[in-house]
């Protein structure tokens, strides 16, 4: 191996996804895990796919022998079992690092944090008294990772708002703002009026990710860091540029409350949408990460430009044309 070789679990999904093709990018040999592949392994995008479950532990350790940093952004899909299965993948991640003498990096979010704390910008050590069996479950992921880099392993930690980007997954956005693979004709804006909500491009969180990784060597055991991200600060921000970037191309779509009440119906039925339920309290208060300590150790934190931004996103889900698909049409014109 190269010194710079890693294993991605969750590398089919969002924010694993966005982390394994910039590493790669960026030099890494980068493994991943798959459920149900054909072969053993195969080398697919410039990433090496293995078979294999992260809810077998060795599964994880074979995958990651060798390996110097291990990326764990796995979690069952739509949500199912999400208490009883996501604490023994961490712990399948945390033997496999211990092995290998491998950095692990977790992707965090601020569900760790509670309404007490929401006053002003939240800082890494702010006190974590989560309100919601979710956060509770997050509360304790992170719990065994500090006790484990008190035992030797090294841990990163990036703590960001609600994801968006160019990949489907569980996330707000794609879930519960727009509709994936149709044309932008109606925003469903889940917060209450005038009240700030701070989002997370996956490209920004997954370059942050590699940039501290260069970096793990001058990092403490246990090092826990806040992106900005983007703070929507009326609450409509996100909205307003969602409506912006589709009018550009060709209409301009009304931007509505989120119907909660419908939300609350389906929950009764659809575990991911009983998930989002939970988390309501997020978009009744403002919720706002302090980046100083990032931007004190990366001298500043990748930043991709809103409507640049909520562009890809909106691109990669389906729902504007791609700019083969324009170069194309504006020809046969």
């Amino acid at each position: 191996m190269n010194g710079k070789t890693v294993l991605v679990l969750g590398a089919s999904g969002g924010i694993g996804g966005e982390v394994a093709r910039q590493l790669r990018d960026a030099g890494w040999t980068v493994k991943a895990l798959k459920r149900g592949l054909g072969a053993e392994q195969e080398m697919r995008d410039g990433l090496l796919w293995l078979r294999g479950d992260a809810l077998v532990a060795a599964d994880v350790a074979h995958a990651a022998q060798g390996c110097n940093a291990i990326v764990h952004a796995v979690n069952p899909p739509g949500y199912r079992d999400w208490d009883r299965l996501v604490l023994p993948m961490l712990e399948n991640s945390i033997a496999a690092a211990h092995a290998e003498g491998a950095t692990l990096v977790l992707p965090g979010t601020v569900y760790n944090f509670g309404p007490d704390t929401f006053g002003a910008p939240l800082r890494e050590d702010a006190p974590q008294r989560p309100v919601t069996r979710k956060g509770a479950i997050r509360v304790e992921m992170e719990a065994r990772l500090r006790a484990a880099s008190e035992h030797g392993l090294q841990v990163i930690v990036v703590r960001a708002g609600d994801f968006f980007g160019p990949q489907m997954g569980n996330s707000w956005f794609s879930q519960g703002v727009i509709q994936p693979g149709k044309p932008v004709t109606r925003i469903s804006n889940p917060a209450d009026a005038g009240v700030g909500h701070q989002w997370a491009y996956l490209p920004d969180v997954a370059q942050t990710m590699v940039e501290l990784l260069a970096r793990r060597t001058t990092l403490p055991a246990f090092a826990p860091f806040h992106m900005a991200g983007h703070w929507d600060a009326t609450g409509r921000e996100m909205a307003e540029a969602i409506q912006r970037v589709a009018a550009r191309h060709g209409r301009t779509p009304r931007i509505g409350a989120l119907p909660w009440w419908l939300l609350n119906l389906a929950s009764l039925f659809v575990t991911t949408f009983k998930e989002m339920r939970e988390m309501r309290y997020l978009w009744r208060q403002p919720v706002r990460m302090d980046n100083a300590r990032l931007v004190a150790t990366l001298g500043r934190e990748p930043h991709t430009p809103l409507d640049e931004a909520v562009e890809t996103a909106l691109r990669g889900l389906g729902c504007v044309p791609d700019a083969d698909t324009i170069f194309l049409a504006s020809a046969e014109r």
